[in-house]
């Protein structure tokens, strides 16, 4: 079975962000100039992601959906802010292929049926953010890991497949951005509970980690930030027009984490090759 690399790109307002444990969002660049790149070098899928949709009801990507899709033809993921199955149809008919949804789901766990048997559960990807509280119990987020839910993160990854999603796309926000590497005891958590495709977020930092993610995580796919956003704007960086864009000390000063060794989607596949892990090349 061949391994997916999925860039995720977090997105506020017309721009590309990065935090640490969903946090302290930094302006990286355009989402579109990116997503390009990471096309054109292999990427197998993409995920966009609306940080602040979910807070304030809405998701606002339409307009970069729909650029990216006429110029991108991999798997385009949309999430964040998608609460109804009008929010569903809008976003596939600006161009997704599918859906990311946390909040709704855990407020609504009906419309994970009903949508599914609309738009098929390939189309539905479920997402869980899961912080760690004692060792080995993880709890459930919503709002981009602004709020508890009460719920057990593993038990209700199984509950999402019943329902009907596709997948799953679990993140550790306690792992989120640091490059530390990602919670392979949590994933593996998730992968024992589902029969459905579990996709890894939330950590890498260097090569070992996405291998780690699975092989000892047993992940299907892992969706990287940090390490090839970081790598992109060493050669692309633009600080112009930017000024006004919020907090951009980070473009502006070239400065990187120490914890994560940036690198690129060819370097990870022929990595991942060499270790025997299967992937598109």
């Amino acid at each position: 079975m061949n391994r997916r690399i999925i860039a995720r790109l977090d997105i506020k307002g017309p721009n590309l962000v990065k935090g640490i444990h969903l946090e302290g969002l930094r302006v990286l660049g355009k989402p579109e100039d990116f997503a390009r790149y990471y096309y054109e070098n292999g990427i197998d899928e993409l995920l966009y992601s609306d940080t602040v949709a979910s807070l304030y009801g809405r998701n606002s990507l339409h307009d970069i959906i729909t650029r990216t899709a006429g110029e991108i033809f991999i798997p385009l993921t949309v999430g964040g802010g998608i609460r109804s199955i009008k929010d569903i149809r809008n976003v596939l008919r600006a161009g997704a292929d599918k859906v990311a949804i946390n909040t709704a789901f855990i407020k609504n766990p009906g419309l994970i049926k009903e949508a599914a048997q609309i738009f098929g559960s390939s189309t539905i990807v479920a997402a869980i953010e899961a912080i760690e509280q004692a060792p080995g119990e993880y709890m459930a987020l919503i709002d981009n890991g602004r709020e508890y839910t009460g719920k057990d993160a593993v038990a209700w990854a199984g509950q999402l497949e019943q329902y009907g999603a596709g997948e799953i796309l679990i993140t550790s926000v306690n792992k989120e951005g640091t490059g530390l590497g990602f919670d392979t005891r949590l994933i593996s958590k998730v992968s024992d509970v589902v029969n459905i495709p579990v996709i890894a977020h939330g950590g890498c930092g260097r090569l070992e980690h996405i291998n780690a993610a699975f092989k000892d995580g047993r992940a299907d796919a892992v969706a990287l930030a940090s390490i090839l956003h970081y790598d992109y704007i060493k050669d692309h960086n633009k600080t112009s027009g930017f000024e006004k864009e919020g907090n951009i000390e980070f473009l502006k000063n070239g400065r990187d984490l120490s914890t994560i060794d940036s690198t690129t989607i060819d370097k990870i596949k022929k990595y991942l090759m060499i270790n025997k892990t299967q992937c598109r090349i």
